[in-house]
């Protein structure tokens, strides 16, 4: 995603969503966001949280540089790229973007990066521990989270 600061500069967002529990495990803020910086924010969830085993994209040249797909190839990460003009095969990050437009990024007037990263992370916590989804049964993606945790369902093999 791409807005601006009150000055005119332009800033982008790197959104990271977990589709099991439509967690928000990242919105990472800068001027420009390579594919190095988003290996950056990846590392960092692989050590809080483990990675996936796919990953849903669209066709950005973030998503396309070397250093990107050489890291998800490294972690046996398997890249899913939407066909282009089809945001609806990646439609939780679109509704969460979509809200993030919409609450934080149409709402405020940011006079910086850090005003943007600070509003960002406490809209994000709200999102993952305080808002309930319809699609996680009325729990909110952290009670969705530990839920999992915890179940003693077994899948058969």
């Amino acid at each position: 995603m791409s807005d601006g600061l009150y000055n005119g500069l332009r800033f982008r967002t790197f959104n990271v969503l977990d589709d099991f529990n439509r967690e928000a495990l990242a919105i990472e803020i800068d001027t420009s966001l390579p594919s190095r910086r988003l290996v950056r924010v990846l590392e960092q969830i692989k050590a809080e949280r483990g990675l996936p085993d796919i990953l849903r994209t669209d066709n950005g040249p973030e998503f396309l540089g070397e250093a990107f797909t050489d890291w998800c190839r490294y972690n046996g990460i398997l890249l899913d790229y939407i066909e282009a003009g089809k945001p609806n095969q990646n439609a939780y990050i679109e509704r969460f973007n979509r809200s993030y437009r919409q609450e934080v990024l149409d709402t405020w007037l940011f006079r910086d990066l850090d005003e943007v990263r600070e509003i960002s992370w406490a809209w994000m916590l709200e999102y993952n521990e305080e808002r309930d989804h319809d699609s996680l049964g009325g729990l909110t993606p952290t009670e969705a989270l530990h839920q999992a945790q915890y179940s003693t369902f077994a899948v058969s093999t």
